[in-house]
């Protein structure tokens, strides 16, 4: 059990290591003036990599979580670990809304400023922070 869950650690932090970096190319990419093809093409192939890769860390966390959860099946009882699948339903919420803005800007169609990319950027960080001090201090 030790060994899946050091696993699901480390595929966690990595995940989240993309979301905290993919709205940081989203606020380049809206800082980007629109002559500048050659920089906007580079974000966003750096983006749809980042993306893909996400994702791939992304399923394995998952799996690896759903996995402890199932040897340890008496534990869903706790508040804690409801409001933990909350805010993992939320993470993989904020997963996909990352395609979605991705999507626009390969559409030119992006509406939003760098500010609002740095707050939403911030998401992240507050999701990761929550998630984990629920983890380690399970506070009811």
């Amino acid at each position: 059990m030790l060994w899946i869950k050091a696993f699901h650690i480390v595929f966690v932090a990595a995940w989240f290591a993309g979301l905290f970096y993919m709205p940081r190319i989203f606020v380049n990419l809206a800082m980007v003036s629109p002559d500048s093809h050659a920089e906007r093409e580079r974000l966003l192939l750096m983006a749809r990599k980042l993306y893909k890769f996400m994702s791939l860390l992304m399923i394995p966390a998952v799996a690896l979580g759903l996995w402890l959860w199932a040897l340890n099946f008496d534990g869903f009882n706790r508040g804690w670990l409801h409001a933990k699948l909350a805010l993992v339903l939320l993470a993989i919420g904020y997963h996909h809304a990352c395609k979605s803005i991705l999507r626009r800007f390969e559409q030119m169609a992006n509406q939003r400023s760098h500010r609002w990319f740095r707050v939403f950027n911030e998401v992240s960080v507050l999701l990761f922070a929550a998630i984990v001090i629920l983890v380690v201090v399970k506070p009811f």
